[in-house]
């Protein structure tokens, strides 16, 4: 007599007959997945450039007048006003041509006073009929050389008093001064020595170059009416420096140049900047981001949502029949820590935010409801900010 089958295999063996009899397979039950309606905001588009800074004035002083340096009138490195002295180059020399000129000229000054007597005496003898017209004529023409004469003496006193006062080298614009480049007692050639450098600091301008593809982008905005022209409107520049993690630094177009260099691909521009307490110096190396768009509407959804399918970007979206379709989106920038949809969503989608890579189109699904949250500051990316090396040595004190 055989003993009875275990109840467990009994089982097995009953749901492997109903299987072999026709009974078809139970589906998997419908993936739970989080969705939530996007975000909706206001967003202005920034562009993305790096630079330098630029000092708006940059002159080099040379003497106008050549001799020995006497006086040096500044410390290198700080600030002067505009007509500051600067240097004094000896003037005895100028001083010295200066009371030779005016000597000349009172001499001049003499001689037409003589001529011009002279010659109204002749008049009158010539309306006496005392003398003849060709004596007349020839004192006509002393008085007339006499005031040529003094005109030309008094030039060459202004022209020696303006060499008296080149003597003095003045700070031609207000702003930061260099070093010395001559030392006293050194003797310096007008138009060639270089003495020193002055830039201006307040204000300052951020000097960048733009691709051809930005400029396009601009140009037809500006056609478009979403965004005029930095040639003609002073569109909003914010800039970090390299040691800070935020926009800090404001300021304005004012410049972008007439024509496209051909090498690079780029055009020149540059923003100016206010720079009170003179931080910002030329050279400094900066990145900033320009205002690029007009104010549209657009929907923020976690870019982990966004599937990429090859050079297109995907959304899935549960519909009323609580299955996930993909849509078809354009997307933009990062705002608020949330990739920003420019076009393929509405307001009302329920989009899918996890379990994308399980997920097929047209599957049902089981929604879970729940709400996207902006992730960072209402802030673009930021650079990494560099730091300074540790100190070499260290003393006690």
């Amino acid at each position: 007599m055989h003993s009875p089958l275990p109840r467990s295999l009994a089982l097995g063996l009953a749901a492997l007959a109903a299987a072999c009899s026709g009974g078809a397979p139970q589906p998997p039950p419908p993936m739970t997945v989080a969705v939530a309606v996007p975000l909706t905001r206001e967003v202005i588009d920034w562009d993305d450039y790096v630079g330098r800074f630029e000092a708006i004035q940059d002159v080099n002083i040379v003497p106008r007048v050549s001799g020995q340096v006497t006086r040096i009138g500044f410390r290198e490195g700080v600030e002067v006003g505009q007509g500051a002295m600067l240097f004094e180059i000896d003037p005895r020399p100028y001083r010295a041509a200066l009371a030779q000129a005016e000597a000349e000229a009172a001499r001049a000054e003499a001689t037409r006073a003589n001529a011009a007597a002279e010659l109204a005496r002749a008049r009158q003898l010539l309306d006496q009929q005392a003398i003849s017209r060709e004596e007349y004529d020839q004192k006509l023409a002393a008085a007339r050389a006499g005031d040529a004469g003094l005109a030309a003496a008094r030039a060459q006193v202004q022209a020696r008093r303006l060499d008296m006062e080149f003597t003095t080298v003045r700070a031609p614009i207000g702003g930061r001064v260099s070093d010395k480049r001559v030392a006293i007692g050194d003797y310096v050639v007008a138009g060639q020595t270089q003495l020193t450098r002055i830039v201006s600091t307040n204000p300052i301008w951020f000097t960048f170059d733009g691709a051809e593809s930005f400029y396009l982008k601009y140009v037809r905005q500006d056609k478009n009416g979403e965004r005029r022209s930095s040639r003609y409107a002073p569109n909003p520049v914010e800039i970090q420096l390299a040691d800070e993690s935020g926009y800090r630094w404001r300021g304005r177009m004012v410049f972008v140049d007439n024509a496209i260099d051909p090498r690079s691909g780029t055009i020149r521009a540059h923003a100016e900047v206010a720079n009170p307490d003179g931080f910002l110096v030329p050279g400094m190396f900066g990145r900033a981001r320009l205002l690029g768009s007009g104010t549209y509407k657009a929907m923020l959804v976690p870019d982990e949502a966004v599937v990429t399918d090859q050079t297109r970007r995907l959304v899935y979206v549960v519909g009323r029949d609580g299955k996930a379709a993909p849509r078809l989106v354009e997307t933009g920038p990062m705002v608020e820590g949330l990739r920003v949809i420019k076009t393929g969503l509405a307001p009302t989608d329920q989009v899918v935010l996890d379990g994308l890579a399980r997920l097929q189109p047209g599957a049902p699904v089981k929604p879970k409801l729940t709400v996207i949250k902006p992730r960072a500051a209402d802030d673009a990316p930021i650079a990494t900010p560099i730091t300074t090396p540790p100190p070499a040595e260290a003393t006690t004190r």
